[in-house]
């Protein structure tokens, strides 16, 4: 249990960093498509480069794995992943970052949601205590609190929600499908399914366009890595083991992270406020997992 809350932390702390990267990459001029593409491509590359050489050793040859899920389902339900991106990449564009990250975090609450609707599990009280400290700390530590905002785009909103959604979608098939695959050749099948969408969405011109031969090629790679590679793989890992609701809590480790990035790396003006917000969060996160941290391993 306990490795399983580490691995979803991790992975939702990658995300937290990504934000950093790709706002880097969009200064240098690179547009969503490039950001996307590459993002996913280089993702899907590693994973597979990966897994290839897993099935070189012997540990891995030794084990006869029976798979009930067939692999093009895993590649469709990789295509959440995809439209997380794309979705929460264009709610940026089109609101004020803070209103933009309160929108996507609402996949704490759907994703509990959505397994109570689909699978009839009920959150602990912990588990409710701890989405409503979470949600509350996402207002804070977003900065909506400080900023006055006098109007809205509901196309912005829409897809902020759109995101969210696919968010809490690929938590619970992170969960809930494929979990006789190895990680890596299930993380390596939906980041290609995510990758096949991102290309007809957004043809891959970076591919030929020049583009990798500037900074989008260092930029792709480090995106990749913490968006497309650890992020996956490491749910794909730990949300089997302690399931939908306590990883949607965990994966709220992304905001913080991505409040500390922006402040120590960005050197964006964090207030004391935002801290809290960060504190809150991450205390959110502790409570329901008090339990199997006393635990040993």
């Amino acid at each position: 249990m306990l490795k399983g809350i580490i691995l979803v932390f991790f992975g939702a702390c990658s995300f937290g960093i990504l934000s950093t990267f790709v706002k880097l990459a969009y200064h240098e001029g690179y547009t969503l498509g490039d950001v996307t593409g590459a993002q996913a491509f280089f993702g899907a590359v590693i994973l597979w480069t990966l897994f290839f050489f897993q099935t070189k050793t012997r540990k891995y040859k030794a084990k006869a794995i029976e798979t009930k899920t067939p692999w093009w389902q895993m590649v469709l339900a990789g295509t959440c992943t995809g439209l997380v991106s794309v979705f929460y990449y264009q709610c940026v564009k089109l609101v004020p970052n803070s209103v933009a990250i309160i929108l996507l975090m609402q996949f704490i609450w759907m994703s509990i949601l959505l397994e109570f609707l689909i699978f009839k599990k009920k959150p602990s009280g912990l588990q409710f205590i701890a989405i409503l400290l979470v949600l509350g700390g996402t207002v804070l530590a977003s900065g909506m609190v400080e900023t006055s905002i006098k109007s809205l785009s509901l196309t912005g909103i829409g897809f902020g929600l759109l995101a969210a959604v696919c968010y809490a979608g690929f938590l619970m098939l992170s969960g809930k499908i494929g979990n006789e695959y190895p990680p890596l050749k299930k993380s390596a099948l939906m980041i290609t399914g995510a990758c096949i969408l991102i290309f007809i969405i957004f043809p891959p011109t970076f591919l030929f366009n020049g583009a990798l031969s500037g900074s989008l090629l260092k930029w792709g790679l480090i995106i990749a890595v913490f968006g497309t590679v650890i992020p996956p793989l490491f749910y794909a890992e730990g949300v089997p083991r302690i399931g939908t609701a306590l990883s949607s809590i965990l994966s709220a480790a992304e905001l913080p992270v991505a409040v500390m990035m922006a402040g120590f790396v960005l050197q964006e003006q964090v207030s004391f406020l935002r801290w809290v917000g960060v504190f809150v969060i991450l205390s959110a996160m502790v409570i329901p997992n008090l339990k199997y941290l006393r635990r040993p391993a």
